[in-house]
């Protein structure tokens, strides 16, 4: 693993975890949005463990239909592992404000990525700096109600 993919992994823990801990010491009250998107706690089930998994996450796209997320980890040269559990199994989960429910992932084609990718940039411009960073097409997965 590179200097660079170490640092990113790093970062990313640090995000998710300083997250949760404000999220337990407000009561869950803040934060509610990050740098503008809807925060969210993605449930995955663990490709090779078969338990749930769980990651804090931003939507730039959100909305009671439809939830799209980016599997960027940083610019990370390595898809996320929540990534790679939702391809294995797209039934998931979605915590907001407390409230679970079900959802259906899947990764965006090519051209419903080239559709939403202008969006996703206006909610939060660092996304097109992590595709700079990174060799891999980053994905980006649409849930919708299960």
């Amino acid at each position: 693993m590179s200097l660079s993919d170490k640092v990113t992994e790093l970062g990313a823990w640090g995000l998710e975890n300083g997250h949760r801990a404000l999220l337990a010491i407000t009561g869950g009250r803040f934060p509610k949005r990050v740098l503008g998107m809807q925060t969210l706690e993605l449930h995955t089930i663990g490709r090779k463990s078969g338990q749930r998994r769980s990651t804090m996450l931003t939507a730039p796209i959100y909305g009671p239909d439809r939830v799209v997320v980016v599997a960027s980890k940083g610019g990370h040269s390595d898809n996320p592992d929540w990534f790679k559990n939702l391809a294995a199994n797209p039934d998931v989960e979605i915590t907001v404000d407390d409230v679970t429910t079900p959802w259906t992932a899947k990764a965006a084609t090519p051209e419903e990525k080239a559709r939403l990718w202008p969006q996703i940039t206006r909610a939060y411009s660092g996304y097109e700096g992590y595709q700079k960073r990174t060799d891999r097409d980053i994905p980006v997965v649409v849930l919708t109600p299960r």
